[in-house]
């Protein structure tokens, strides 16, 4: 307000000799942007001697442009009786600042002799409106044209090159840098750490940040900034750390990039100390973009409810904002308080679509999974990557083939190549074969993998571990053998797959062999997991006493898995003394588990001794141990049937019935009565609808 008295003053009062005073206002215009106020000058300009004078309207022109009225300078341009190469400079930064490049192209072919002011325009506004390609062509023509680029062509090149993520192009631009005097302007410097830092070569950022002999914040930032998004995120933490030690203090874009980085960290303490400094400052209390940084931080690291706080507190939000804090919820299983904010939300992007449905394939909500996908293409939002990868997880969990091959169809037609990169789908192949293998459809895994233009780790190991679910171990192991082949090391989750397979296919010796090279071989030490596929393997093939040894040598406690395991090789071996010793060490480790109770149970009845069976059935009583009934489906005609023990809820139960029990007594003449006989009166089961789920679902 001040500014607008003091010109609207002096507009009235002002008599000068000289066009200076003149010139002065239109600075103090440009610092206001008051367009009003470059109009009384204007009109001041016309009442004076110097009307006609090519400087005074030039800046004229400079003033209206940077006031916003790229109209009154054309006007004041167009009517120039005389013009030099300043006048022409004057409308192109204008028409730059507006984005209006094809006609700042046309007036640079007007200018009679184009100067450095002039290409460094049109370079700039290149850089600035994305035209990244055309700014370096035009930095090249400069140097054809013998024109000397200075610090500000050098920026915009630079810019373009970060903007490109063409490394290339930055290394030959910071050769040619060192030879100019410019070389080592402190905005050159953190311009070329930039550079490097978006395309991806940390190594060489940090280099030209160390041989910088000044820095400012901005420098700082940008290896902040470059250590988050590249890593290793923990140095970003360290070079913060040195920044402060050096003076500098932090902004807002400082204290997002390191709120980022404690979220990729879930480095709490940290975040939470970032945070209170934030609280500290009026200026960053409320900042978009560090709230934002701040709500996804507190969202990864599980502590909704201080990701809550902000986003309440946020004078405005965002998309952004939104999203993380759906995101959120979603993977504190909160999935209720994810969904109403979703529906809440006027804009929804793709990444809170995922988000949403990330989290209800993750909470075992996969119908609400396959229903947001429907509602997605409803609402004629553009599926992503992720979306699929999403969606194929939910199908892997459901069994459905059927809704799998559709979401496969559609993969397929938005031209994902399974292949790695800046923009890597690759994830997306490894969802599809892990969801074929999961549904039990082994060929068309097989062709999933096949067809993958690239494959990683994990695309081996969900065809090892593939095959080892469905029954084909040796499939599995040559699957192995190729991926050794191909230079990929295994992992803990391959040698899972490797000792499943070698379980399911009886194959003993080998299975030694693997698990003796995880540790000789390829540097891994076994864990729980591992022993309890040794256990297993060991088990099936009746060598229990070597199960029982190689349990005893575990470097840690075994689990209830792992005598669960070797309970059921005991009972299928009749081994009734180990499996007392087995079923006593499991109720150690969980006097509830009624699985111990069962096994040792039918293993009683299989070997006749009833009134065993008996005294572990009255023991159960007495302890409190219940059995959770067990529950099976199977799907008909796009319809899907759940069978639970002592169902008596089913619309054609009677017409089971029967063909239960004429299938019992089948298996009874054909001598497979072995299962039925474990139960106490089967006959009794028979009429009072006793079977176990899956042979009901099997029945359906």
């Amino acid at each position: 307000m001040a500014q607008n008295v003091t010109v609207k003053r002096l507009t009235s009062t002002l008599s000068c000799t000289t066009s200076a005073p003149l010139s002065n206002l239109l600075d103090q215009c440009i610092l206001s942007k008051l367009l009003r106020d470059a109009r009384r000058v204007h009109a001041l300009i016309l009442k004076s001697p110097f009307a006609q004078e090519v400087y005074i309207q030039n800046r004229l022109i400079d003033g209206y442009a940077k006031c916003g009225s790229l109209e009154d300078a054309q006007k004041v341009f167009d009517k120039m009786t005389e013009r030099n190469t300043f006048s022409h400079n004057s409308v192109l930064t204008g028409l730059v600042r507006f984005g209006l490049i094809e006609e700042a192209l046309r007036v640079f072919g007007l200018v009679p002799e184009p100067d450095h002011c002039s290409w460094n325009s049109m370079v700039a506004g290149f850089a600035q409106h994305g035209r990244f390609r055309d700014a370096v062509e035009w930095f090249a023509r400069m140097h054809q044209e013998g024109f000397v680029r200075d610090e500000y062509a050098f920026g915009s090149v630079l810019s373009s090159c970060s903007g490109l993520e063409d490394v290339g192009m930055g290394m030959q631009v910071h050769g040619l840098l060192v030879k100019y005097p410019c070389s080592g302007d402190v905005y050159m410097g953190s311009a070329l750490v930039d550079v490097y830092a978006k395309c991806g070569y940390v190594g060489d950022a940090r280099k030209v940040f160390d041989g910088m002999e000044e820095k400012n914040t901005v420098t700082w930032n940008t290896l902040i900034t470059c250590y988050e998004q590249n890593g290793p995120v923990g140095e970003a933490l360290e070079v913060f750390r040195k920044m402060m030690e050096s003076g500098f203090g932090p902004n807002e874009v400082t204290l997002a990039s390191i709120t980022s980085a404690c979220a990729t960290l879930t480095a709490i303490r940290e975040g939470e100390q970032i945070h209170a400094q934030a609280l500290k400052s009026d200026v960053y209390r409320d900042d978009l973009i560090l709230s934002n940084a701040l709500v996804d931080m507190y969202a990864k690291c599980g502590r909704v409810n201080q990701a809550r706080w902000v986003f309440d507190r946020m004078p405005v939000r965002n998309v952004v904002s939104e999203t993380s804090m759906v995101s959120g919820y979603a993977k504190a299983a909160s999935i209720e308080a994810a969904k109403s904010l979703f529906s809440r939300m006027t804009d929804r992007d793709i990444v809170v679509w995922n988000a949403l449905m990330a989290g209800y394939a993750e909470s075992g909500e996969n119908e609400e999974a396959v229903s947001l996908f429907r509602l997605l293409k409803r609402d004629s939002v553009w599926p992503t990557h992720f979306t699929f990868a999403n969606l194929l997880s939910a199908c892997s969990n459901l069994a459905d083939i059927r809704f799998g091959r559709q979401i496969h169809a559609h993969v397929l037609k938005h031209g994902t190549r399974f292949q790695t990169g800046p923009d890597s789908d690759i994830f997306v192949g490894n969802a599809l074969i892990d969801m074929y293998m999961k549904c039990g459809s082994v060929k068309d895994g097989c062709w999933a993998f096949d067809n993958m233009l690239e494959r990683d780790k994990v695309s081996w190991n969900a065809m090892i571990v593939g095959f080892a679910q469905n029954g084909f171990g040796l499939e599995a192991l040559e699957k192995f053998r190729r991926m050794l082949e191909f230079g990929e090391q295994p992992d803990h989750i391959t040698m899972i797959g490797v000792l499943s397979a070698c379980s399911h296919a009886g194959l003993v010796k080998e299975g030694r062999q693997y698990f003796d090279s995880m540790t000789n071989k390829h540097g891994l030490a076994p864990l729980k997991d591992h022993y309890s596929c040794m256990v297993d393997l060991l088990g099936r093939a009746g060598c229990l006493q070597e199960a029982k040894a190689l349990i005893d040598t575990m470097p840690m406690p075994p689990g209830k898995v792992i005598w669960a395991s070797f309970l059921a090789a005991c009972r299928v071996h009749h081994d009734i003394e180990m499996a007392k010793y087995v079923a006593e060490k499991l109720l150690e480790v969980d006097p509830s588990e009624s699985g111990a109770y069962i096994l040792i149970s039918n293993l009683y009845a299989e070997l006749g001794r009833w009134k065993d069976v008996n005294g572990v059935r009255k023991l159960m009583k007495e302890q409190g141990v219940v059995k959770q009934p067990g529950c099976s489906w199977i799907e008909v005609q796009n319809h899907v049937h759940v069978f639970m023990v002592k169902d008596r809820t089913h619309p054609f139960r009677e017409d089971i019935r029967l063909l239960l029990l004429r299938l019992t007594k089948q298996m009874k003449v054909s001598g497979l009565n072995g299962d039925l006989e474990a139960n106490e009166d089967h006959t009794d089961e028979i009429s009072t609808y006793c079977y176990p789920s899956e042979l009901l679902a099997g029945v359906g």
